[in-house]
C-alpha cells in the first residue's frame, strides 16, 4: 500500500497552508511519518508540521525508530524531530534527560542519546537525527537551519466502498466492505488510483510509487472521480461480541481486537501479551546499562547495580565514600570489598565488621594503649599475664564436656562429632540412628578425622567463656590493695 501521508500533506485542504510535499513517508499502526527535505530552523519545522495538521516526529519506541532509515533513505544532512528542552537544565537521571516530546509527554519507551550527551545548563535545547550519526538524538541550537524535518500525523476514519455512478466496481486493497486508512481503490479504465484518508477517498500521485521513490509528484486533482462513500449503516456494534482485552478496530461489518504499544495480540485473538522490547539488541547498548521491561508494556534503560547515571552514561558508584566498612574498604567496578587490619578477620555474621583473630595457640592480647590493664582476646581465648605482658591462650573447650560424644579442639573454637551409629544434632548432641545398621555398635572404636565436620564451627550448646574480664588477675590484686589502703587512711 502506498503511504497515505503523501495525500495527508498535499491534499486540497492543506495546499494553501504549505506548498511542500514529503520526500518519503510511511505509516505504522495509527500514525504516519514523513520526511521533508526543506531547510528550516526548529521553529519553522514545527510550524510546517502544524500547518499540515501534525507535529514534529516523536520516536518513542524501537519500532518507530526502525522507520527512520526508510524516511531519510538517500537524504543527507540533519533533520529536526519533535524533542526539545523547554526550560531549565538537562536532568541526566530522567528518562528523556529533562527533554519532552512535541506532544508534551516526558516519558519514552525508547531512547537513542549519543555517549557524548551534553548535560550542562548551556547545552542546546533542540534535537535532530541523521544517517551519518546512526540516527542518534543529537542536541543542536534551535536556530540552526538544518537540511529538513520529520513530521508525524494520525490516520483518520475508514472509507466505505460502493459502486460508482457508472456501475463500475473499483478494485479495493485490501478487499473489504469498509477500507481502513491507507487502503487503495483502482478504477479500470482509466487506471485511476485513490487513497483512503480520514474517511474520504483522495486521488493518488500520478506515479503511484511513493513507497519506492523520493519526492514524488503532487496528487492528481480530480476528486469527482473518487468512488463515492456509502453512509454508515445502523448495525449493532461488532466489537461487543469479541470481548477484546484492550481495544477493537471496526472495519464496516468486520471487526478485530487490537493491542496498545508494548503488547501484541495473543493466539486467541482477544487477549494481549507483553512484547519483550529488551530482546532487541539495539536497546540499552550503553556500557553498564541494562534493559528492564515494564509490566504495563514497553521498557526502559537503567544502570546496573553499583552504577549511577551521569551525563547520559552509567558510571561506577564509589561506595567507600560512605564508609560502609569498619576497617578497610576497596572500591571495585560496580561494588566494593571490605578488609581488616592485621590481627582481625571479617565477621562471618556481619561481613562489614571485623573481629579479633589469632589462628594460633597463643597470641598477644589487644590492649588499650592508655590502660595496659584493659586488654581483649579473640573469642575462644583467655587472657594470661606473663611478665608484664598479656597473652591470649586458646581455651580447650573439649575439657569441659561440651559435646555428647566426640570433641576436637580448634584454635578459638571446637567441633563435636558422634561415633558410628549416631547422628549429630544441634552441633553437640548425638542421637542413635533408628532401624538396623551395619555400622559398629555405639561407642565402639576410635573417632577418625572423617568423624568430624570439615568446618570449624562453635556448638550451639552453652559456650565456655569467650572473652575474659576486662580486668586481669594482676589488675584485680592492685584494686584490692588500693581499696584496703584507702580504708586504713579513713580510720
Amino acid at each position: 500500500v502506498i503511504t497515505v501521508l503523501l495525500l495527508l500533506y498535499i491534499s486540497p485542504d492543506t495546499r494553501g497552508a504549505a506548498q511542500m510535499e514529503p520526500c518519503r513517508a510511511r505509516c505504522s499502526g495509527t500514525r504516519c511519518f514523513a520526511a521533508f527535505h526543506r531547510a528550516a530552523d526548529s521553529t519553522a519545522a514545527r510550524d510546517g508540521c502544524a500547518d499540515l495538521g501534525g507535529h514534529l516526529m516523536t520516536v518513542r519506541s524501537s519500532s518507530i525508530h526502525d522507520i527512520l532509515p526508510f524516511l531519510l533513505g538517500n537524504l543527507t544532512g540533519r533533520f529536526w524531530i519533535g524533542l526539545h528542552l523547554a526550560t531549565g537544565c538537562p536532568d541526566p537521571a530522567a528518562e528523556l534527560r529533562g527533554f519532552r516530546w512535541a506532544t508534551g509527554e516526558v516519558g519514552s519507551e525508547f531512547t537513542h542519546w549519543p555517549a557524548a550527551f551534553d548535560g550542562s545548563c548551556s547545552s542546546p535545547r533542540c534535537v535532530s537525527v541523521s544517517q551519518e550519526d546512526d540516527f542518534e538524538w543529537v542536541q543542536g541550537p534551535c536556530g540552526d537551519r538544518l537540511a529538513g524535518f520529520l513530521c508525524e500525523h494520525g490516520l483518520g476514519d475508514p472509507c466505505e466502498a460502493r459502486t460508482d455512478a457508472r456501475g463500475a466496481a473499483p478494485v479495493y486493497t485490501p478487499a473489504a466492505g469498509s477500507s481502513p486508512p491507507g487502503s487503495t481503490a483502482v478504477r479500470t479504465p482509466p487506471d485511476t488510483k485513490y487513497f483512503c484518508v480520514s474517511g474520504r477517498w483522495q486521488p493518488a500521485p500520478r506515479s503511484c510509487g511513493a513507497h519506492e521513490g523520493v519526492c514524488e509528484r503532487r496528487c492528481a486533482e480530480n476528486p469527482e472521480r473518487a468512488p463515492s462513500p456509502d453512509p454508515p449503516t445502523g448495525t449493532d456494534d461488532p466489537c461487543v461480541a469479541l470481548d477484546c482485552a484492550q481495544g477493537c478496530h471496526k472495519d464496516g461489518r468486520a471487526s478485530a481486537c487490537t493491542c496498545g504499544h508494548g503488547f501484541k495480540l495473543a493466539r486467541d485473538g482477544r487477549s494481549c501479551v507483553h512484547v519483550d522490547d529488551c530482546a532487541d539488541e539495539r536497546r540499552c547498548t550503553g556500557e553498564n546499562s541494562v534493559c528492564v521491561s515494564n509490566s504495563v508494556g514497553g521498557s526502559r534503560c537503567v544502570c546496573e547495580d553499583g552504577y549511577k547515571s551521569r551525563s547520559g552514561r552509567c558510571v561506577d558508584v564509589d561506595e567507600c565514600a560512605s564508609a560502609p566498612c569498619e576497617h578497610k574498604c576497596a572500591n571495585t567496578p560496580g561494588s566494593y570489598e571490605c578488609g581488616c587490619f592485621p590481627g582481625y578477620k571479617k565477621d562471618p555474621k556481619s561481613p562489614h565488621t571485623c573481629a579479633l583473630f589469632c589462628g594460633e595457640e597463643e597470641c598477644a592480647a589487644e590492649c588499650d594503649p592508655n590502660n595496659r590493664f584493659q586488654c581483649f582476646c579473640p573469642d575462644g581465648y583467655v587472657a594470661d599475664e606473663r611478665g608484664g605482658d598479656t597473652v591470649c591462650t586458646d581455651i580447650d573447650e573439649c575439657s569441659s564436656d561440651y559435646c555428647d560424644d566426640l570433641c576436637r579442639n580448634t584454635f578459638g573454637s571446637y567441633v563435636c562429632a558422634c561415633s558410628p551409629g549416631y547422628t549429630l544434632v544441634d552441633q553437640f548432641r548425638c542421637v542413635k540412628n533408628e532401624g538396623p545398621t551395619d555400622e559398629e555398635p555405639e561407642g565402639s572404636g576410635e573417632a577418625t578425622s572423617q568423624s568430624f565436620p570439615t568446618t570449624t564451627t562453635a556448638t550451639a550448646r552453652p559456650e565456655p567463656p569467650r572473652r575474659p574480664s576486662a580486668v586481669s588477675a594482676g589488675g584485680l590484686a592492685g584494686i584490692i590493695v588500693c581499696t584496703v589502703f584507702f580504708s586504713l587512711l579513713m580510720l
